[in-house]
């Protein structure tokens, strides 16, 4: 197996509820990622629309057949490359904040549906919440997905670890002023799980909100391989998927977990 993969950081601002002129300049950054050399391009958090989420019923799609499943998807065949991003889904219990994965050979695998709504922004007013994780085998191994708010549980990104994944894809919307815990956390996950960690942000603004960018790819040591600032950038780097398992087999934390031992008393104390 190929452990090398190039990936694209597609750092943007949204216009809101503006469908066809988000995916117009997305075919774009789609090709300049494929003219790269990239197999995978991350967009951000409800890319296509923006946290328009009032109208979310109306702008929600369905998958496999509705236009942009399909155009993504056509996207991802012509350019030879994988496209991710979150997208407002629409299923039998309501709508989602959710990523699916479109594959170069026609596949659309996932989705991941947001498991934690973001109160502050209304999405456990207007969305449904996720129950499963996104845990994905794919032509280059195991990979996590998470979206945004998930950011701040660390146990879901501990399950992607223990079930293998070396690669985990954060599409986000995270706005200003809490740039540093995102700057912290995004390095705490990739650390204290030892993968690879990409985490895609947006830019700009919408009526309530500036969002702080700063896409990243952080490493299994917490190194930065490639990071944005606060305005629009396609990044593209290459990493070393193995990587993990050297820093896993170096410092085995998660094989030194202990989990017996992290069970508290609920009667007041130790014995």
């Amino acid at each position: 197996m190929n452990r090398t993969l190039t990936i694209s950081l597609a750092q943007i601002d949204i216009r809101l509820g503006d469908v066809a002129a988000n995916l117009a300049r997305g075919r774009n950054l789609v090709q300049r990622a494929a003219r790269r050399g990239s197999d995978l391009i991350v967009f951000p958090e409800l890319w296509t629309t923006g946290y328009d989420l009032a109208r979310a019923a109306e702008l929600a799609e369905s998958l496999p057949a509705d236009p942009t499943i399909r155009l993504l998807s056509a996207w991802a065949t012509e350019y030879d490359l994988w496209i991710t991003g979150s997208l407002l889904l629409r299923a039998e219990r309501g709508v989602f904040n959710a990523a699916p994965l479109f594959g170069p050979g026609g596949q659309i695998v996932g989705p991941y549906r947001k498991i934690h709504r973001f109160g502050p922004m209304g999405e456990d007013r207007w969305l449904e919440a996720g129950n499963r994780p996104g845990l994905f085998d794919l032509p280059w191994g195991k990979t996590g997905l998470a979206i945004c708010y998930d950011l701040r549980f660390p146990e879901l990104f501990r399950a992607y670890a223990l079930a293998g994944a070396s690669l985990i894809l954060l599409p986000s919307e995270w706005p200003h002023p809490r740039l540093a815990h995102w700057r912290t956390l995004i390095r705490a996950r990739a650390i204290e799980n030892q993968c690879h960690f990409v985490a895609v942000n947006r830019v700009g603004r919408d009526r309530d909100n500036a969002f702080c960018g700063h896409s990243a790819i952080i490493d299994p040591n917490g190194e930065t391989v490639v990071e944005a600032d606060e305005s629009e950038a396609l990044l593209t780097a290459s990493i070393d998927l193995a990587l993990a398992d050297e820093v896993r087999t170096r410092i085995p934390v998660l094989a030194d977990r202990r989990p017996a031992c992290y069970a508290l008393e609920t009667d007041g104390g130790n014995r």
